[in-house]
């Protein structure tokens, strides 16, 4: 079906709307579980449009095919599963995300958490935005020690609900494997030249401490660079004169591979990262599940990706910063 250009225009601006703000985008599961509230009300829309599933990677494809039963007896359209990762791994990957669930017609999303003794379920109306949720949005949170009475109750409260039922063609099994690509432009694995001439913008975390730690590492680099506020969008940092920006990726560290466009094997248990503690290159084995960060040069006009010539991320984002300048200044032979 052809979409409206009016409301592709739409989704676009509201994409860019909440990516001005940087600092309202979730960069970890704290960040994005603060901005929902609890509660027991579920979307009036949930029975007659399409919702998204996001699951922790240590929930089974078992498990996953017993939530898809629950919402094809609910009546709940849940046409793709992402792993939770992607919900929280950096602006870019957030406003690419958006993007595709935006494509996809997704209305509601449905989030899983999993403890050592319970399952989690926070399902809510989704805003069209790279940060996902509203805080005053209306939720359906609920918790149960077994998957399957979680999953009964979400059924129950359907039911009982009195929501009007349109989704009836809803798939058995989970769709699952979809990955987001964080790169909008061309994929770099070397240093951009470009940038011994052009300014780089560095956003701040927006908070004190953190702050005032990027400032002391940033010290390190050695072109031009200003630490920019972190509610600045990358069309304001364009128009202030600024043509590459620093970007991240955090999630666990076979995600971060793969949403940057590196191979990642099913049977790789852990990753080689490069890592400068000292001042010469040290080989560190991480495990493929380790949150890392990996930072990366950006060129804001074209999307283009400088990634580096190595892969050098780090659990610290500190260290994954040093990293990262310091293997720019090898490879570019600057003291």
């Amino acid at each position: 079906m052809k979409r409206n250009p009016i409301v592709k225009l739409l989704s676009f601006f509201l994409l860019l709307t909440s990516a001005s703000a940087l600092a309202q985008l979730p960069l970890d599961e704290t960040q994005f579980y603060a901005r929902i509230k609890p509660g027991t009300v579920l979307p009036q829309n949930l029975l007659t449009t399409k919702t998204a599933v996001f699951y922790p990677y240590s929930m089974t494809q078992k498990e996953l095919e017993l939530a898809q039963q629950y919402f094809q007896r609910s009546g709940i359209d849940a046409v793709a599963y992402f792993v939770t990762d992607l919900l929280m791994a950096g602006r870019d990957v957030s406003v690419n995300m958006a993007q595709s669930l935006n494509s996809r017609e997704i209305t509601n999303l449905i989030v899983f958490q999993r403890g050592s003794d319970f399952f989690k379920l926070t399902l809510f109306e989704y805003n069209r935005k790279a940060n996902f949720v509203e805080p005053d949005a209306p939720t359906w949170v609920s918790q149960h020690r077994l998957l399957e009475e979680l999953m009964k109750g979400l059924y129950l409260a359907t039911a009982n609900g009195g929501l009007k039922k349109q989704n009836y063609l809803i798939n058995d099994f989970p769709e699952t494997g979809f990955m987001i690509n964080a790169i909008d432009g061309r994929r770099n694995e070397f240093y951009a030249i470009d940038l011994k001439v052009d300014p780089l913008a560095v956003p701040k975390f927006g908070d004190e401490v953190l702050d005032k730690e990027l400032e002391e590492i940033m010290k390190a680099y050695p072109f031009k660079y200003t630490l920019t506020e972190p509610g600045l969008s990358e069309a304001d940092l364009r128009k202030q004169g600024y043509l590459f920006v620093l970007r991240f990726v955090k999630a666990r560290a076979g995600v971060a591979k793969q949403v940057l466009g590196y191979p990642v094997t099913k049977s790789e248990s852990a990753i080689v990262s490069i890592s400068y503690v000292s001042e010469q290159p040290e080989v560190r084995n991480i495990s493929v599940n380790a949150d890392v960060y990996k930072f990366y040069f950006k060129h804001i006009d074209s999307g283009n990706a400088y990634l580096g010539t190595k892969w050098d991320a780090d659990e610290s984002w500190q260290q994954a910063i040093v990293n990262q300048l310091r293997g720019m200044k090898i490879e570019l032979k600057i003291n």
